[in-house]
């Protein structure tokens, strides 16, 4: 496989992208990974990820082994999401219940595998103490990044819980393991309060270097960095890049583009012809990688959604990844990959066995 080649080449790094033994010192884990994304890219597949995989899926949770995207196609997603969300409160657990530590320790067991690990983060409302969709309290994101605003401190120690965390993150032979980070997402739409209206393209840029400067202060240097634009309000280049803040704080240019169900087939076409061919070409003019961050359909109303909606859409462009969302325990509808006995179980089978679509056996390192 031309993957294999290719990684085997990455310069400074070894065939799982982190540093070689004589290049750990010079080579910091997220150069690496960037390497890794590239090689991929380059090699023409498509790494497929999915929120919680391994934690809880259609009528499951916490099994050893379990993944609905295994048990259905027999191998592991090549990217497993995770979210951040309530590590801000020092809480044990994540917004949606998977405690911090199980996390960690299927970070630590994807990546021994060869796998890559990426994080997205929903914070509370630091003003009301709602979730992210609260949009209450005015420009929350100036207070935040305005010096000696009790939010700003606030805001500043939540920062610093996730470096904390991310950074923490170490595989067996106590090396940082490197993962994608991608902050204050979607913020072209309206329902988070760091989102469009809610603030301002320069708050939002300036809520950004405050992120990366707790970063670096805290020394974490195993974080890939990805901007993802939601498709709302980003139809052209410049609303596309409005909040961009800058090259030397980005790796990834994402977009968050889903589908709504069945009669919604060609929005969706041309939303992600729109928003990720916006993501692609800003990631070649600015050289970064592009990759289609957030996609999915809920429910899969359409049963040959993999094939005959999605990949159509991504068989021609130059993307590293996709990422679906989760499929939630016992909640209706909400699942986004077919689970054993779904009607999409087989097209999803057949999405599989693509020519450009990469599990985990197709990005593993050459043993």
């Amino acid at each position: 496989m031309l993957l294999g080649i290719t990684i085997l080449t990455l310069a400074g790094c070894n065939t799982s992208g982190k540093p070689s033994v004589e290049a750990e010192s010079t080579t910091p884990p997220a150069e690496c990974l960037v390497q890794r994304l590239s090689a991929l890219r380059d090699s023409g597949l498509i790494a497929f990820g999915h929120h919680d995989d391994t934690a809880y899926g259609h009528n499951w949770q916490y099994q050893p082994g379990g993944s609905d995207v295994r048990a259905v196609v027999g191998d592991y997603p090549a990217i497993l999401n995770w979210d951040l969300g309530l590590i801000e409160w020092d809480c044990a657990k994540e917004l949606d219940g998977v405690p911090f530590e199980f996390i960690r320790s299927e970070v630590v067991r994807h990546d021994s595998e060869g796998g890559i690990n990426s994080f997205s983060w929903h914070p509370r409302n630091p003003v009301t103490k709602g979730d992210s969709w609260d949009t209450q309290g005015g420009n929350i994101v100036r207070r935040a990044t305005t010096e000696g605003d009790s939010i700003n401190a606030e805001v500043e120690k939540w920062i610093t819980n996730a470096a904390t965390f991310l950074g923490s993150l170490k595989d067996a032979d106590g090396n940082p393991i490197a993962v994608i980070f991608r902050p204050w997402h979607e913020h072209t739409g309206q329902w988070f309060w760091w989102g469009l209206p809610n603030t301002t393209a320069e708050d939002y840029i300036a809520l950004w270097h405050m992120t990366r400067r707790i970063f670096d202060e805290n020394g974490v240097t195993n974080v890939v960095w990805a901007y993802s634009p939601d498709k709302s309000n980003c139809s052209t280049m410049e609303e596309y890049m409005q909040c961009y803040p800058g090259d030397d704080f980005v790796d990834i240019m994402g977009a968050d583009v889903y589908h709504f169900g069945q009669g919604d087939d060609d929005i969706f076409r041309e939303r992600i012809r729109t928003t990720l061919g916006l993501a692609i070409e800003a990631a070649q003019a600015h050289g970064k990688i592009a990759a289609l961050t957030e996609t999915g359909s809920e429910g899969l109303t359409t049963p040959e959604w993999f094939t005959t909606v999605l990949y159509p859409e991504i068989a021609d462009k130059p993307i590293a990844y996709i990422t679906v969302w989760r499929n939630g325990y016992q909640m209706d509808r909400h699942y986004y990959v077919p689970y054993p006995g779904h009607p999409a179980e087989a097209d999803f089978v057949a999405f599989y066995q693509l020519p450009r679509t990469a599990f985990l056996k197709d990005i593993a390192p050459i043993k």
